[in-house]
């Protein structure tokens, strides 16, 4: 008897709907826990069909097929009756009753035990029931829980499922027949013939797949080398099929004659494709040959490393490439060592460089080797570029004629080792010869090999080469170390960094000598700077500092400073890339000839000697050149300048100018200007602030107070202040042109102050001619060290700090005037020369528009 036998019929009608839910819900739960493997075994047969490989495979594996899926059928059955148990009413309502809190279906189906003739017990208990009773609205169908997995380790019935599904979406369309009778509608047609085709061009063409059913009959343009691949469904006897590229029809058949389900033709020419009613004219579109060229001359590095750009096309993309080089022999200037017969070699080939990523129907690389260790090298050569496309096409460029590049020798023993080294490549037989010359050369190695190893290692390779067994394979290894030996000698190993200047340069002279390229004297140049630095650097770490204690006459003593040098050497890099290497040789002599008896200023020394009338004097020169750059802006900005770029220039300075101040007294008004005009450093109105606060606390520290010439020196500063004040409010009000005539006003206010500034000067140093010590610091003022004048060819002093230019003002008396007119007339002359360079007539013209 089960428990829940004594539920009052009102309590089950509450749960009767939720029972027959959860009931039910256990039929299903039992039902996959018995028949799980049966589904899966149907899962997999409904596949197999939907998938069409039924339309495909041989019959004899259809067979196979099809007992299998019997005989698992039949089995997984067996096991489910066996395994197959129904659920009860009672484990439904026990089920149920497990889902709501405290178990009320075993309650109510429970009786008193006792009290029950206790009127208060008996009350209890059915107030107990009405609670347990109240429950029971709550209930609802419960959720099968087969609990598969522990049963399935392994999944198998999800691998059925999926493959059922990816079936049914994919393979309906490519079942064909084996689907007939199975899908609604489909009996007859799907038994009839039918077909699929399409049409797959070489993959490296990168062109679709296009399908042949969606292709209207008539002209059809493929890629040469398509596949056209043709798949027969049903009665594939009732489908006619001719085409013109087969060369065997037979193989469209299987051993017992029967038609293959399957075809497949490749389309290398033009031709016709029929099937039943429909033609197909096929167009063969032609693959054509790669084509490649060499593109731009060719470049080279003073160390043997070549740059030859090159440009290769294709309809469809370079595969590879590759360059060819053959030792022209024609044209080999047949002396010396060349005049024996060379020794057969093959021809250097070198792979091109291709992109990684991206298209390559056109490339643009650069072809970069180097051949110094080749025999051929500084040899004439022919080079050839071969481009090769992904069907096996290859396509050659014209050929080019060159001298294979090699490392440039500048150390005459080193070059004199590496033309022997070639010989001995050239031809064994050159090994007597070479090693006569070589030997001569280390007769006396003293002074021409820097140790004693590199002679012993000359003389053992000499020895190696006068042996009668000397071989291919022992010249192999003498011409390596006679390759090192020349690189160790060319190299060096030098410390100090005079000898390491001294050496650039003579390499850079014996390059412009040899008529080294463009690219390889840059290099070369590039290593000239560098050893000019380390110089320099080493200068001003052994300098002694400057105590005022007396300096030795320096008699012709050069005074550089490093801007100095810097421009020097950009000058002669200039003149060697306009081809003017005689005048680049000889100022690169100058340059030596400085760099030996030079002498390195260091920073600020010797500030603390110079005169208060000096440093003013240094300090006006500053501001004059600062007021002469801004003038030379104001002019470019005026020039470049239109209404909407000006008002962005504007626009730029607001952010830039927020919260600037200029000076003491003038916050608020210049805070306007800023806001207005920018900030001091990409404002022009900005700057000239600056210089006109700058100029002002010049003139307060001015000296020679209460002299006829100091105030006049004041005076013209104060007139040169006004005007740059003036400036400032046109570049605010943004008129450029009053800001150019009120700059050249102040400009030359300021030279009229620095002449009367040099007059009290010179006035106070003749006031002090009895006192020797003094006499000595004019001396060092007006001339140098040797007491001769230092002037520029207009009469002004040296600059300051060694510099070359100065901005004091010309020297009085006509001769001077009249030496500025020669120059003006010489700067004329030279401008109106078409012969020389652009960029020297340029610079000669913007010179003549200053004055």
């Amino acid at each position: 008897m089960d428990r829940y036998d004594n539920l009052p019929a009102d309590a089950l009608a509450r749960v009767t709907r939720a029972l027959r839910l959860t009931w039910a819900g256990m039929y299903v739960e039992r039902l996959l826990r018995a028949f799980w493997p049966f589904l899966t075994v149907l899962f997999l047969a409904l596949a197999w069909l939907f998938s069409g490989l039924s339309a495909v495979v041989p019959m004899s594996v259809m067979r196979v097929v099809a007992g299998a899926v019997v005989v698992l059928g039949l089995g997984s059955l067996v096991y489910g009756f066996a395994r197959y148990r129904a659920p009860t009413r009672g484990e439904a309502l026990a089920r149920l009753d497990a889902a709501l809190p405290g178990a009320p279906i075993a309650a109510l189906s429970d009786a008193q035990a006792i009290g029950a003739s206790d009127a208060a017990s008996r009350a209890v208990w059915e107030t107990h029931l009405a609670r347990m009773a109240m429950r029971l609205d709550a209930a609802r169908g419960q959720v099968p829980k087969p609990d598969l997995a522990p049963r399935d380790p392994y999944a198998l019935r999800l691998m059925a499922l999926v493959a059922l599904v990816v079936a049914v979406l994919f393979g309906v369309r490519a079942a064909g027949p084996g689907l007939t009778g199975l899908i609604p509608g489909t009996g007859d047609e799907v038994a009839q013939a039918s077909w699929e085709g399409w049409v797959e061009p070489p993959s490296y063409t990168g062109k679709p797949t296009l399908y042949l059913g969606d292709q209207a009959p008539g002209a059809l343009e493929v890629p040469e080398g398509s596949r056209i691949t043709l798949r027969l469904y049903g009665i594939i006897d009732e489908i006619e099929i001719t085409e013109t590229w087969s060369d065997d029809p037979a193989t469209d058949e299987d051993n017992d004659g029967a038609q293959l389900p399957t075809r497949l033709f490749t389309v290398d020419e033009d031709g016709t494709l029929t099937i039943n009613d429909d033609t197909w004219e096929i167009v063969a579109l032609d693959d054509a040959d790669p084509a490649i060229a060499f593109d731009g001359d060719l470049s080279r590095t003073i160390a043997g490393e070549m740059q030859q750009s090159f440009v290769a096309s294709d309809d469809y993309g370079v595969a590879t490439g590759q360059a060819r080089v053959e030792l022209n022999l024609p044209v080999v200037d047949r002396r010396f060592g060349l005049a024996a017969d060379p020794e057969p070699r093959e021809p250097i080939v070198v792979d091109l460089p291709m992109p990684f990523r991206g298209s390559r129907e056109e490339v643009n690389e650069i072809l970069v080797e180097n051949f110094s260790e080749h025999p051929w090298a500084e040899l004439p050569v022919r080079v050839t570029l071969t481009a090769v496309d992904a069907a096996g096409q290859t396509g050659d460029s014209e050929a080019m004629d060159m001298v294979l590049p090699g490392r440039r020798f500048l150390n005459p023993i080193a070059r004199s080792i590496i033309e022997q080294r070639r010989d001995i490549l050239w031809s064994m037989d050159n090994a007597t010869a070479s090693a006569r010359l070589l030997r001569a050369v280390s007769n006396r190695p003293t002074g021409f090999f820097p140790n004693d190893t590199q002679a012993r290692v000359l003389r053992a390779s000499v020895n190696a080469m006068e042996e009668t067994d000397f071989n291919p394979s022992v010249r192999d290894e003498v011409a390596q170390a006679l390759w090192d030996l020349a690189i160790e000698l060319e190299e060096g190993a030098l410390n100090d960094a005079l000898e390491r200047l001294r050496r650039a340069q003579e390499r850079l002279q014996e390059a412009m000598r040899q008529g080294a390229t463009p690219d390889e004297l840059s290099e070369l140049m590039d290593e000239l700077r560098e050893a000019m630095r380390d110089y320099m650097q080493q200068l001003a770490e052994n300098a002694e500092p400057q105590d005022g204690t007396d300096q030795p006459d320096q008699g012709e003593m050069m005074e550089m400073t490093q801007q100095d040098l810097q421009e020097m050497m950009d000058r002669i890099e200039e003149l060697m890339r306009e081809g003017r290497t005689e005048e680049a040789a000889q100022m690169l002599q100058m340059l030596q000839q400085m760099m030996e008896n030079m002498q390195m200023t260091q920073g600020q020394g010797g500030e603390g000697q110079q005169s208060p009338g000096q440093q003013a004097m240094r300090g006006l020169q500053d501001t004059l050149r600062e007021q002469r750059d801004l003038s030379d802006d104001t002019f470019q900005d005026q020039q470049g300048q239109d209404g909407q770029q000006g008002q962005q220039g504007q626009q730029q300075g607001q952010q830039q100018g927020q919260g600037q101040q200029q000076g003491e007294g003038q916050q608020g008004q210049e805070q306007g200007e800023n806001q207005q005009g920018g900030g001091q450093d990409g404002d022009l109105a900005g700057r000239q602030r600056q210089l006109q606060n700058q100029l002002q606390r010049q003139r307060d520290n001015l000296p020679g107070a209460g002299t006829e010439e100091g105030d006049a020196a004041r005076g013209a500063l104060d007139r040169a202040g006004r005007a740059m004040d003036e400036a400032a409010e046109a570049l605010r009000d943004g008129n450029n042109s009053e800001a150019l005539d009120r700059q050249a006003e102040a400009m030359e206010e300021m030279r009229e102050g620095m002449r009367n500034l040099e007059d009290a000067m010179r006035r106070e140093a003749q006031n002090q001619q009895g006192d020797q010590q003094q006499q000595g610091g004019q001396g060092e003022q007006r001339g140098g060290p040797d007491g001769r004048d230092q002037r520029d060819p207009l009469g002004r002093e040296a600059g300051e700090r060694g510099a070359l230019g100065s901005d004091s003002p010309l020297a009085d008396g006509e001769d001077v005037y009249r030496r500025a007119e020669e120059l003006m007339e010489e700067l004329r002359r030279r401008s109106g020369e078409t012969e020389r360079p652009q960029v020297e007539r340029d610079y000669l013209e913007r010179l003549l528009d200053f004055f």
